[in-house]
């Protein structure tokens, strides 16, 4: 089986337009989370980490363009031709393109949006960045949820797998909207205070913006100095509930034992494990119950929600992203917010950031609907 790589990438958020940016702040533990009194979004106060939108229009009006692009469609296209600068490649019939997003251009659907309602289609949303980049593939459509964005990792991987592309970009986002955090909402799931993952005093989770992207390749000629090796993925439905995770972990624990198996690696391998981690109790709960089922207890893990809030369709390949960083500077950044542990079972939270050498990383994600998805990444490079 040919090897597979994620390379070349892009993080464009609260924390900055690049993934240098992001990771500075978040070695300097620098959360994008703010107080936001917006009653267009939410009647009530409420917390989250939003892009600055003078700051995102004008480094797209460099483009020479703006007027017709929607804010989500701008950050795309921001990270993606940040991505596709940086490696030089090549946008051909053999350059695959999937989008991973939880909900698109839902905010076009308010009174005020100046654009058409056909624009929710996420196929529309796919024709805009595919036109404006250039790329010659229409773009595949993950939305499954909050494991959209890892998720289209392991799609891309199966891809060159099967000869159908050479290389896959990805391009995973998704925006604060009212739709969006009145949902979660009437789950009476919002935050009135910055998240904090795992913790006995959390209170509920914090929606964020954010765009990213990467380069999926086999090709050796292709690789970034932070570029990773897939070593095994797996998707798991636990059918449990329309919003809440098996109580056991079970759809979880049952991705992590697939990506385990194909990879070919003990779990004493791991040296970092990137929770999804929302800070809502049933979340919490579960993700640590099926650590422990996979004896990956005392493995070093965070959650980045603290920095990001919950990104949605963008949060998988975002944290994928700030893991691969982790895996290249050899530095296990610190789970921010954490305070006292707030799971019934024992796991290792990264209470502060420290230096540690580091070669194998595992990316969980889980999402309504009872959907799962865990990956192992292998360090190519060292720094």
């Amino acid at each position: 089986m040919k090897k597979i790589f994620v390379t070349y990438n892009n993080i464009v958020s609260s924390l900055g337009f690049d993934t240098v940016s992001n990771i500075e702040n978040i070695s300097r533990e620098v959360s994008g989370i703010k107080r936001i009194d917006n009653e267009k979004l939410l009647r009530e106060p409420f917390y989250s980490s939003l892009l600055d939108t003078e700051k995102l229009d004008v480094a797209f009006q460099k483009n020479g363009v703006s007027s017709e692009y929607t804010r989500l469609e701008k950050m795309m296209i921001l990270s993606l031709q940040d991505v596709i600068k940086q490696s030089n490649i090549p946008l051909d019939a053999k350059t695959g393109f999937i989008i991973s997003t939880t909900k698109g251009n839902v905010d076009v659907l308010d009174e005020d949006s100046k654009f058409s309602k056909e624009r929710a289609y996420l196929s529309e949303l796919g024709k805009q960045i595919q036109q404006f980049l250039g790329l010659q593939n229409e773009a595949v459509i993950i939305s499954n949820a909050c494991v959209s964005g890892i998720m289209a990792v392991s799609v891309a991987k199966r891809m060159i797998e099967s000869k159908l592309y050479n290389h896959v970009l990805i391009v995973s986002g998704d925006v604060v909207s009212e739709f969006i955090l009145s949902g979660f909402q009437s789950f009476q799931a919002i935050s009135d205070a910055p998240c904090k993952p795992f913790s006995k005093n959390r209170t509920g989770i914090n929606i964020g913006e954010a765009a990213a992207s990467v380069l999926v390749t086999s090709n050796s000629d292709y690789l970034s100095n932070d570029a990773v090796q897939i070593l095994g993925d797996a998707s798991c439905n636990d059918a449990n509930h329309i919003s809440g995770p098996s109580r056991t972990g079970e759809g979880l624990y049952r991705s992590m034992e697939s990506a385990f198996e194909e990879a070919n690696i003990e779990t004493d391998q791991v040296d970092y494990v990137s929770l999804h981690g929302t800070a809502t109790n049933y979340n919490d709960e579960m993700e640590a119950i099926a650590l422990n089922r996979m004896h990956l207890e005392n493995v070093p893990v965070n959650s980045l929600k603290g920095y990001y809030g919950h990104t949605l369709g963008a949060s998988g390949l975002l944290e994928t992203i700030v893991g691969m960083q982790s895996l290249y500077n050899n530095i296990l950044y610190a789970s921010y917010g954490f305070d006292e542990l707030g799971v019934s079972q024992s796991i290792n939270i990264i209470k502060k950031t420290e230096s540690k050498e580091l070669t194998v990383f595992l990316k969980t994600a889980s999402g309504f609907g009872g959907c799962n998805t865990a990956v192992l990444f292998k360090k190519i490079k060292n720094k």
